[in-house]
């Protein structure tokens, strides 16, 4: 099968850290699906995981973290899926990535595609439509079902992959959603996606946030620089609100004060814990792609799909990589074909 592969830890622009190869078709385990991946779609962890390192792993590695396609054979114990179904999913971060013509997935954490996305704008959710949900709704004590009812939100980089689907699902909550961006495209995209207000994430964020009547605000979630924000929304944050995160910080952070005298929640999301360490929850994941599938198909919830290249080849891979590291790519990129 054909199939885009790291061969080395080097930087986007060596041709050489990303290459066309050709691998073995994978033989499904009893609990996976075997996927005809149609499309992928590109995410930071990508760049992440193929930047240079000291200690790397064997190589060929397949990268790619979001994909949609069709089910080409099932494993002995799966249940609920069919060859033929069309299916979405973020894959396991510990198994071979979706930038291959077939992929392996656990069934647990695949669910089938929304019915009117074509499978680019479908790759285009997985990832972050996991992450924002664990977050809001089971990282932070909220429900999606009127949990945000009478309370403000402020999304740290609104007009990236997480922020952009985030956006979206704390206004179906009820949030009074303030996003951040400073561009004049990326204001009009959270705009689109559904903010109440956009501020600018250059200037200081609380001289702002007075001037629109919020002294402070219930919650927030960061998905830029956790250090430069970590402070700021200590202060900005009402007594007993909570904070999300999904970035490392560079350095440690200070938990004391106003953090500790506010009691705020800190909350950490990384979409890849259930199936990294296999917990008894693992089937919550495809649930909450089913749930998501179902708010695309009512018209609730859209794609956030910006760009698509096709094919999906090391070259295309290579140039979505070094879009998504320019800091300027709006929603998801995606790429199509083989």
């Amino acid at each position: 099968m054909k199939a885009v592969a790291l061969t080395r830890y080097l930087p986007i622009d060596d041709p050489s850290s990303l290459q066309d190869v050709v691998l073995e078709k994978p033989a499904p385990g009893p609990g996976d699906l075997r996927v005809r991946v149609e499309a992928v779609s590109v995410n930071p962890v990508d760049t992440k995981v193929r930047a240079p390192k000291a200690q790397v792993e064997p190589a060929p590695k397949v990268l790619g973290y979001d994909a949609a396609g069709v089910v080409d054979a099932v494993g002995s114990d799966v249940e609920g899926f069919a060859v033929g179904d069309a299916v979405y999913y973020a894959g396991d971060i510990t198994r071979p990535g979706s930038n291959a013509q077939f992929q392996l997935v656990d069934a647990r954490i695949a669910a089938r595609k929304p019915a009117s996305l074509d499978f680019a704008a479908a790759a285009a959710l997985p990832l972050t439509a996991i992450t924002a949900w664990e977050l809001l709704f089971e990282r932070m004590p909220f429900v999606f079902d009127g949990g945000g009812a009478g309370k403000s939100l402020l999304v740290i980089a609104g007009a990236g992959g997480v922020g952009s689907i985030t956006i979206q699902l704390a206004k179906l909550a009820g949030f009074t959603v303030i996003a951040t961006a400073s561009r004049e495209d990326t204001v009009a995209w959270c705009k689109s996606m559904g903010a109440d207000h956009v501020i600018d994430h250059r200037h200081a964020l609380a001289p702002q946030l007075e001037a629109l009547g919020f002294p402070s605000i219930d919650a927030a979630v960061n998905f830029a620089d956790t250090d430069r924000y970590w402070q700021v929304l200590g202060e900005l944050l009402a007594p007993q609100g909570h904070v999300g995160l999904i970035v490392e910080p560079a350095g440690a952070l200070a938990i004391g004060d106003p953090y500790k005298a506010k009691c705020i929640g800190i909350h950490w999301e990384l979409m890849f814990t259930r199936s990294r360490f296999r917990t008894p929850d693992m089937a919550e994941q495809g649930r909450i792609l089913a749930r998501v599938a179902s708010l695309v198909d009512a018209c609730r919830l859209r794609s956030t799909q910006t760009q698509t290249l096709s094919p999906i080849n090391a070259e295309n891979l290579r140039e979505a990589h070094r879009r998504l590291e320019s800091g300027r790519t709006i929603g998801k990129l995606t790429l199509s074909g083989w």
